[in-house]
């Protein structure tokens, strides 16, 4: 028997915080050794951190991650212990995404990412260039100080792989492992029984099965060690990175790290037996066949050995069961450990949420309420770091330490009702309130209509026009204008409080102000520009509706805020129209479409790339048993009309954490442009012309779509923008 014990981490580093990044890293690595692992695998980029972003095109973020790694090196660290540690490396006059691997204080190797990740949310050839030498390893001169230091002039760098004694070691960056024709296939075949992974894969709902699926089948039908390391936190953007750091033998998983954590360092050992990776591969004549007549791959030999011999103390690691998280569970831990490294990273003191008592401010404010039921059960658990940031943040003394979770929230977390006599009802206000004494929140129920009156009183004194909402006469103008100033004063009396609420409790610092429109609303632009959805950071705004209701319903059982489920059963509203008049405003009335066919829409332009002819054509098959084209025809033409009228809205969206594939997220995630020919001429008369064919409908769709109770509401809350 080859017995190997191996070790693997999540890492929550911060972008560009070098102090912070070395110390998990160095923590890391004292963890393995301490329990025995021979190798060491970290995330990618791990001394930078991931997210640098432009950063990476300045010379001092690659001159200090040299820094940390010869601080490192010139340590005990990696005394008989294999390195794997991401950074960025300059070669003449080109950046390369590598893995530096290290052992006994030199640098055995340089690893160069060969497929860069380029799509949703990375933009790795923007920094980066792609390793394209795949036959020989080069020599590659070390930066004076490092060599001087290490008394090393170059190392090899390119794709190879490492012989030790009595086993071949092998990177494989991130990407490279979704790639067609993945790096560890080759390797395999040249005799390379343990891959290391390095990765930067952030949080997704219901994507961690893919990932894991990916790792498994990589050694399911060719053998190997499979690790895998990744990030864990918010580094300093709208991504959470979700760990779940693991080791795969023969397909099969038989060590998983957590998927969210408060923790900056979690490492997660295995213990395996190479010779179980020999015996499946002899046993495979496919797999023999073509390693007898592979294409040959470099390698770097070292004269150490890895492994020990049959030993009765060292236990194998068997098989596990993998830990998925329900959606709702992801929607809850995600972002709410999101939330926590945003908040004790920003300086901030708590947060600060408008509560309406609808669904969506209310899953935010659920959210929040578990990262405090996370801080406090952390703090129990004994982590140091989350006890030492929550005594500060928290403003403790004397001593103490969050040991409630109602109470912490008191200390963290305002909640602000912010009502109007006209359209406010006393059941949002109830259920507001209700939930603010369940999470413990400093709770506020302020009226507005002394504002909204001040600021009428000043436009009829400017203009000698009165406003009058639509049940009293007025105009649709007027109408919607009435109602974008009560939203756009919610968010002027949100940062005033969050600024100035701290100073009034002789608490230090300031208040994060939270957002909490969601996914949808902002696909179609159902959100007044600059009101509520306008705030500091939101962990919803990628979330759908859909999802959310599914939150509220579970975090009512397992949060124990049991008001959330009244909230989940209330149709959702604005209150923006007056509640004397005759009909109750709905979000989806106003709309003009549910938000089960918006969570549609979404999917179809960015995942599956359809434009509006193709959207149509798509639906017109999914929709076909209960729609006509023609009636087809009119929801695609209304979505997309909509879309294009608000998508300048997209431009100034709050920073949202990043949780569903269709996100409109303009900054990062969904570029496209956000002045649009609204009326759509060529697409939308095709198809009209579609229509015509399929059910002989001589229509001709022209001009606006839709129409209906409220439906300008939409187009108009962006407040008077084309």
């Amino acid at each position: 028997m080859r017995l190997l014990k191996v070790a693997t981490c999540n890492l929550n580093q911060w972008a560009m915080d070098f102090d912070c990044n070395l110390n998990n890293i160095k923590e890391s690595i004292t963890r393995a050794k301490g329990a025995g692992a021979v190798i060491r695998l970290g995330p990618e980029l791990e001394i930078t951190g991931y997210g640098c972003e432009d950063h990476f095109l300045e010379l001092d973020t690659v001159t200090h991650a040299w820094e940390c790694l010869k601080e490192i090196l010139l340590g005990d660290w990696t005394d008989g212990i294999l390195c794997s540690i991401g950074m960025p490396v300059i070669k003449g006059s080109e950046r390369y995404n590598c893995q530096v691997l290290c052992f006994n204080r030199k640098i055995i190797m340089i690893r160069p990412k060969m497929w860069l990740a380029n799509d949703g949310n990375y933009r790795e050839l923007r920094w980066f260039t792609t390793w394209k030498q795949k036959d020989h390893l080069v020599d590659f001169q070390l930066p004076p100080e490092i060599s001087e230091a290490l008394s090393q002039k170059s190392v090899p760098f390119g794709y190879g792989y490492i012989q030790f004694l009595d086993t071949a070691v092998a990177a494989e960056v991130c990407e490279e492992l979704f790639a067609p024709m993945p790096p560890h296939a080759e390797l395999a075949l040249n005799g390379v029984e343990v891959f290391m992974n390095a990765n930067g894969s952030h949080h997704q709902l219901r994507k961690l099965d893919l990932r894991l699926h990916a790792i498994i089948g990589a050694t399911h039908t060719r053998g190997g060690v499979y690790m895998y390391s990744n990030h864990q936190g918010c580094d300093g953007g709208r991504l959470y990175f979700d760990g779940c750091s693991c080791v795969v033998v023969n397909g099969e998983v038989v060590a998983q790290g957590s998927q969210f954590s408060l923790k900056d360092v979690e490492v997660v050992v295995a213990q395996v037996d190479l010779d179980a990776v020999s015996s499946l591969r002899g046993s495979i004549s496919s797999f023999q066949e073509q390693a007898s007549c592979k294409t040959r791959v470099s390698s770097v030999a070292v004269s150490s050995n890895l492994c020990q011999s049959f030993n009765l103390k060292f236990s194998l690691s068997s098989p596990l069961k993998i830990m998925y998280h329900s959606p709702e569970e992801e929607i809850a831990f995600g972002p709410g450990c999101w939330l926590w490294d945003y908040l004790r990273r920003s300086g901030a003191s708590g947060f600060l949420l408008p509560l309406s008592g609808g669904a969506d401010s209310s899953s935010v404010a659920a959210i929040v309420g578990c990262m405090c039921q996370l801080v406090v059960k952390e703090i129990a658990n004994g982590d140091e770091q989350v006890k030492a940031d929550a005594i500060r943040i928290g403003n403790y003394s004397d001593q103490q330490f969050p040991t409630d979770s109602k109470e912490f929230a008191k200390r963290i977390f305002y909640t602000v009702y912010m009502g109007s006599e006209n359209s406010s009802s006393e059941a949002t206000r109830m259920r507001a309130k209700t939930l603010a004494d369940e999470i413990g929140s400093w709770h506020l129920d302020v009226c507005i209509d002394s504002v909204v009156s001040a600021l009428l009183s000043l436009f009829q004194a400017l203009t000698g026009k009165r406003l009058r909402y639509k049940v009293d006469g007025g105009s649709n103008i007027e109408n919607l204008g009435l109602q974008n100033i009560q939203a756009r004063i919610r968010m002027v009396l949100a940062f005033m409080l969050a600024s100035l609420l701290p100073w009034v409790h002789n608490k230090p610092g300031f208040y994060l102000v939270l957002g909490s429109s969601n996914v949808d609303e902002g696909l179609c632009g159902y959100l007044t520009k600059y009101d509520c959805s306008s705030a500091d950071i939101n962990p919803v705004g990628s979330i759908s509706k859909q999802d959310l209701r599914m939150f509220l319903q579970w975090a009512a059982i397992n949060l124990g805020y049991s008001s959330l489920a009244d909230i989940e059963a209330a149709p959702p509203t604005a209150e923006l129209e007056p509640i004397r008049s005759n009909h109750s405003q709905l979000d989806e009335v106003d709309m003009g479409m549910t938000y089960e066919e918006l969570s549609v829409y979404g999917g179809l332009p960015k995942i599956f790339r359809c434009g509006p002819v193709s959207m149509f054509k798509n639906l017109c098959y999914r929709w076909g048993a209960t729609l006509t084209p023609s009636e087809v025809a009119v929801k695609v033409k209304h979505f997309f009309k909509y879309y294009s009228i608000n998508r300048h809205k997209m431009t100034v969206l709050t920073p949202s954490y990043h949780a569903e594939s269709y996100s409109p997220e303009d900054n990062r995630f969904d570029h496209r442009q956000f002045l649009y020919n609204s009326r759509w001429p060529y697409q939308f008369r095709k198809i009209d012309q579609l229509v015509k064919e399929f059910d002989g409908d001589k229509v001709a769709f022209k001009g606006s779509v839709g129409g209906g109770n409220g439906m300008g509401v939409v187009a108009a809350s962006s407040g008077g923008d084309p």
